[in-house]
């Protein structure tokens, strides 16, 4: 039986192609093939914690993309309200960094079906019968004018429905190629937001909000938390993640927003990272959880740090975890130790 659908979400369905073996570009000779982008993997571990969600995006009618959407449904994802047209589905190539270069990004995305949406290709008013909650993030209004613009029109139907909404504010350096400084778009369509999840740098990309280098990350969350709610006056909840590197060792914890005070994770050690790309959106999906289903703050903002560690653990986009393992992790942290 499907779950109810509490959460739609909107966004970019991408297919995502990791060099292998950690080789380099200019190394590698093959690419490991994942199906990814920062709604999706929210919605696949929503999901995965019993959540009903239904996905909407735009995408070609292929072979490709509908191989992606099989393995969406097959995670428990609706995905009744795509909309099939045009003819590119949108790619990103993936160099695995380490702890002494980064990882590496490279977009393909530029015409693909859903940066050519608009307003009207997609019946908001039917597909948000029903829910309770919109989750969208930046990168739905940074690939085009055309996909901001259509990301505009279903915050609108969205809030006029009395929808609660989420957005995560997922900046990435390199897209914004339209002509028009995230600056100029994204606050205008956070403002709709009771609920985010940021990081200071976007803030300060998108706000203008400077904190200082040398504080600590708590102290810096509680200055660039109290100048958003601020900027955004509707917004309730504000989670982030911070990584605190430290030799081959990797901190993780997260901080959480919530009726104006601030709440703080366990401080994690990773003994190493798989693969960190979706590690946000899983912490993203965590928090939702613990909001949708009324946990303590303390507790909200345990579950959104334990999901975007455990994504760390794993190769690809999406956190195949379940709420057991969530529940061990925010019990015992990292350990080595088997189950069986």
């Amino acid at each position: 039986m499907k779950n109810k659908i509490e959460l739609v979400a909107f966004g970019e369905l991408m297919l995502r192609l990791h060099a292998r073996q950690d080789r380099r570009f200019a190394q590698t000779d093959g690419y490991d093939a994942y199906y990814a982008g920062a709604e999706a993997n929210a919605c696949v571990l929503l999901s995965r914690l019993g959540v009903g969600v239904d996905y909407v995006t735009i995408l070609p009618d292929n072979d490709i993309a509908r191989t992606g959407v099989r393995q969406l449904q097959g995670q428990g994802v609706a995905t009744d309200h795509i909309v099939y047209r045009g003819e590119k589905l949108g790619v990103y190539f993936t160099e695995q960094g380490n702890g002494i270069r980064p990882t590496r990004v490279i977009y393909d995305r530029d015409g693909s079906s859903y940066a050519r949406t608009g307003p009207g290709v997609v019946n908001w008013d039917v597909c948000l019968d029903g829910a309770s909650w919109f989750h969208w993030s930046g990168i739905a209004a940074a690939v085009s004018q055309s996909a901001a613009d259509a990301t505009a029109e279903a915050l609108t139907i969205a809030r006029k429905k009395g929808l609660r909404i989420s957005a995560d504010f997922n900046y990435r350096t390199t897209l914004w190629k339209y002509g028009k400084h995230p600056r100029e778009v994204m606050p205008g369509l956070l403002q709709h937001s009771s609920v985010a999840v940021a990081d200071l740098d976007s803030a300060a990309v998108y706000f203008g909000i400077e904190t200082d280098p040398a504080a600590s990350f708590e102290d810096r969350f509680g200055v660039c938390s109290a100048a958003l709610r601020e900027k955004i006056p509707g917004l309730e909840v504000l989670g982030m993640s911070f990584r605190t590197p430290h030799g081959i060792q990797h901190g993780y914890f997260g901080a959480l927003l919530y009726k104006g005070e601030c709440y703080f994770s366990t401080r994690h050690e990773l003994p190493f990272i798989t693969d960190q790309i979706g590690s946000g959106d899983a912490f993203t999906a965590g928090m939702l959880y613990g909001l949708m289903r009324g946990l303590s703050p303390q507790l909200i903002i345990e579950h959104a740090a334990a999901c975007g560690a455990l994504k760390q653990s794993i190769e690809g986009d999406w956190a195949l975890i379940t709420p057991t393992e969530v529940e061990q992790f925010i019990l015992h942290g990292s350990t080595g130790r088997i189950i069986r």
